[in-house]
């Protein structure tokens, strides 16, 4: 069975940094594109990051600049490097994935939730001011 599992949320001041890590167990494809979505009270889920195969990502254009998304390909694990953090990164995590064989970043276009049918169950991040 299919498994994400989120690490690394934690509290942490405005202006700081937090690294957010994504394991995996189940996953049976040799490739997937793996994403971050940032869920708070009252919004929808929002597209953090994503990236494919071949490291391509695209990012939100909230986090631009500040976040980085790698994967590594071959454990399907991935990785969310935040940096200078503000008070509206607060939010719940999630991790997802995708089968990606022939799928790029570039044929997704947007971070949208309807394209990843796994899940984890997400970490809270909590930035103050």
């Amino acid at each position: 069975q299919e498994e994400l599992v989120e690490s690394g949320g934690g509290s942490v001041q405005s202006g700081g940094s937090l690294r957010l890590s994504c394991s995996s167990s189940g996953l049976i494809y040799n490739a997937y594109c793996m994403a971050w979505f940032r869920e708070t009270p009252g919004k929808e889920r929002e597209g953090i990051a994503v990236v494919d195969r071949y490291g391509n990502t695209l990012y939100g254009d909230s986090v631009k600049g500040r976040f980085t998304i790698s994967q590594d390909v071959n454990k399907k694990t991935s990785s969310l490097q935040m940096n200078s953090l503000k008070p509206e990164d607060t939010g719940t995590y999630f991790c997802a994935a995708e089968e990606c064989l022939v799928t790029t970043v570039q044929d997704l276009g947007v971070i949208d939730a309807n394209d990843f049918g796994y899940w984890g169950q997400g970490t809270q991040v909590t930035v103050s001011s």
